[in-house]
């Protein structure tokens, strides 16, 4: 077996091991609630919890340029690209509770452009890690900003945070609305107002 096998073989391990030691805890969240892990409807429910939070966490295995997987072209295309209505799930990280929504991205090329399904990856990636939506936001704008130089970057995020329905003040209809805007998003009113309105669909 060749070195690349090895390490293959040694990150399946490795993976194997983190979702036994994942399952066995959930195992005991299980028991400390006071339900019987022998019950029909719970004797699998400790792996697959963790093959869930396992899903829902994955963005710690990815990094940017394996996202992009070298989709950056270029274009002499220097008008507003937008991508909006981009689903996302991720966990917030105060309570490990689901919050979701869509994101809104745009940006002012200067001369390169991304291959349009890399924003809902990159947007994932951040997703997929206990966050906070101010930070998500602000961690996609500045990952098209380092790939791709552009004169500016818009972002903006609208969702809902179960930590905020089902538990603490419950409000069920409440949503939460961030943004990041750099270069000339940030610097320039009318940038700002076209890419807004855009999103909006004025």
């Amino acid at each position: 077996m060749n070195t690349e096998q090895d390490s293959e073989a040694d990150h399946k391990h490795e993976l194997q091991d983190k979702t036994a030691s994942l399952e066995s805890l959930y195992g005991q969240i299980i028991e400390h609630l006071g339900e019987d892990l022998s019950r029909e409807g719970l004797v699998k429910t400790p792996l697959r919890a963790a093959k869930a939070l396992e899903f829902l966490t994955s963005g710690y295995n990815q990094e940017l340029n394996t996202v992009l997987n070298e989709a950056i072209f270029d274009e002499d295309f220097d008008e507003m690209v937008i991508v909006k209505d981009i689903e996302f799930y991720s966990l917030c990280e105060h309570h490990i509770l689901p919050f979701w929504g869509k994101c809104h991205v745009g940006y002012l090329p200067r001369k390169q452009v991304i291959g349009i399904s890399k924003i809902p990856r990159i947007v994932d990636m951040f997703a997929r890690r206990l966050q906070v939506q101010e930070r998500l936001t602000r961690e996609i704008a500045e990952a098209l900003e380092t790939v791709l130089n552009p004169t500016g970057v818009g972002v903006v995020m609208e969702a809902q945070h179960m930590c905020m329905m089902a538990r603490g003040v419950e409000k069920q209809t409440s949503k939460m609305t961030t943004n990041a805007m750099l270069g000339t998003f940030r610097e320039d009113s009318s940038t700002r107002s076209e890419f807004l309105r855009c999103i909006q669909g004025v």
